[in-house]
């Protein structure tokens, strides 16, 4: 018999909230799923890199913008914004930050971001 597992970014199993953002994380069979909502003027190389110590998020995102919009900066200067609908896979070595005055709220499948930690 197949088995169900249903779980809400209501009640996470883990709530991480730092200034200007917040994440939920849900472990499921297949990972951690984490649901991050960033207030305008967040910015990781401001409100993050202090307490990661490091110079870029050296994380690897795959996610899905549910609203807002996401800037990116790589480490080679590229810089691209992920829109509401947009899936994206950034690897390790980016910044990021919110575009515009609306939050951001990205759902990303597999990455134990340790946020704020």
């Amino acid at each position: 018999m197949p088995k169900v597992q249903i779980k809400n970014f209501s009640t996470p199993d883990e709530q991480q909230e730092v200034d200007r953002a917040s994440v939920a994380t849900v472990n499921m069979p297949g990972g951690p799923i984490e649901r991050s909502i960033l207030k305008p003027g967040w910015r990781w190389s401001e409100h993050i890199k202090p307490m990661a110590g490091t110079e870029f998020c050296e994380v690897h995102h795959f996610g899905y913008v549910v609203s807002g919009q996401l800037g990116i900066r790589l480490k080679d200067g590229t810089e691209l914004i992920a829109k509401a609908g947009d899936v994206l896979a950034v690897d390790a070595g980016h910044d990021g930050w919110v575009v515009g005055d609306e939050p951001v709220v990205v759902i990303d499948w597999g990455a134990t971001t340790n946020f704020g930690k």
